[in-house]
């Protein structure tokens, strides 16, 4: 599916997300985390950790581990790479990424 025909729901305003956090929308009946890395960077991930079933990534820490930007889940510390939803210490965990773009100050995500 091309980024021209993806169905784009908006989540919240950029002001929502503060810089390095990340929050939990629901998107077409899907749990998502919607993170802020530094002022202009947005990303998307599903919210459920695949190793406990809960749905805590959003509230997880943001940074880097080499090149990637991740967010280590806040249960069992597993680093997931924002842009590609892979678990770097456990692939078989991985999560679905999903695309983002902001427009007139508000984030939409469309699920990937």
């Amino acid at each position: 599916m091309s980024i021209a025909t993806l169905q784009w729901n908006t989540v919240c305003t950029v002001d929502d997300i503060l810089p390095n956090t990340g929050v939990c929308a629901l998107v077409e009946d899907r749990h998502v985390a919607v993170f802020r890395v530094g002022e202009t960077d947005f990303y998307a991930i599903d919210n459920v950790d695949p190793k406990s079933g809960a749905s805590v990534l959003s509230r997880g820490l943001v940074g880097n581990l080499g090149e990637h930007v991740v967010v280590a889940s806040p249960l069992y510390k597993n680093h997931f790479d924002l842009a590609t939803g892979a678990c770097l210490e456990a692939p078989e965990y991985s999560v679905r990424a999903h695309s983002v773009r902001v427009e007139d100050e508000r984030v939409l995500v469309a699920l990937g």
